[in-house]
């Protein structure tokens, strides 16, 4: 269970964060949410889909890291192996929340940020600090809370997106079932992509319409990072091998 606090730099004076990767840290997951705002970063290395949101049933982006739930197939060795982290990885232990706070007289949600004093990646002896000595923001701090803004903006920017494009019929479900080699297959179920065909179809309105909102550019960087399953089935190949030669001769 999380144990959120909204952080300040007194009672979090000394808080440090662990920045490896790995297992212990969360990091053994097939997808994290990804975000618009993150888009032309995320698609030179990792496919984007979408998908239903199975709390709110709303569209939400994702980027695939692996076949199964718990496989990150950019995990090797306590490295992410990626030029571009997630927003939704890079945040490790913070969250924006929202404080009434009052400003000029008059009430207002600002956005603070929260630390969950329970993630894993949280301790009081080595990592990075997120405060200096003398109490201002350590640059670490600081990196987490312009990667927070991303998710953010981004995250209101895609609840928009999504809706356009699932109201002009542009979202449609991705049929992600891989033969790898003669004794391994894999699938990932409920996952949802753009149909490039209707969106190549779209008369000028719409296309118009889309671009003046800014979600055309996205809807053509999801289809852009589809090139990178071939990346992610060539890294399951090669540990599929290296699986196979580690076992005894003869094992199957």
């Amino acid at each position: 269970m999380a144990r959120y606090e909204l952080l300040n730099n007194v009672s979090h004076k000394d808080l440090r964060v662990a920045t490896g990767f790995g297992p212990q840290f969360g990091d053994d997951v097939g997808m994290v949410p990804a975000f618009p705002s993150e888009f032309a970063e995320l698609q030179r290395e990792y496919p984007i889909f979408l998908r239903k949101d199975p709390g709110t049933g709303e569209w939400q982006s994702v980027v695939l890291l692996g076949f199964e739930q718990r496989e990150n197939l950019f995990l090797q060795e306590g490295r992410w192996n990626a030029a571009y982290l997630p927003g939704a990885a890079a945040k490790g232990p913070f969250l924006i929340g929202f404080q009434e706070q009052r400003i000029d007289g008059e009430l207002r949600k600002e956005a603070v940020m929260h630390v969950d004093l329970d993630h894993p990646r949280v301790n009081f002896a080595a990592g990075e600090p997120v405060f200096l000595p003398q109490g201002g923001n350590s640059p670490y701090l600081e990196h987490i809370a312009g990667v927070l803004r991303g998710i953010r903006d981004g995250s209101e920017f895609g609840s928009g997106m999504f809706a356009a494009l699932d109201a002009i019929g542009l979202i449609q479900p991705v049929n992600l079932d891989v033969q790898l080699d003669d004794r391994h297959h894999v699938g990932v179920n409920g996952l949802h992509g753009i149909d490039r065909e209707k969106l190549a179809a779209l008369d000028g309105h719409a296309l118009f319409e889309l671009n003046r909102s800014g979600y055309l550019e996205g809807a053509y960087l999801i289809l852009a990072s589809l090139h990178n399953m071939r990346r992610l089935m060539a890294e399951k190949q090669r540990r599929l091998r290296a699986q196979d030669a580690a076992m005894p001769h003869g094992g199957n």
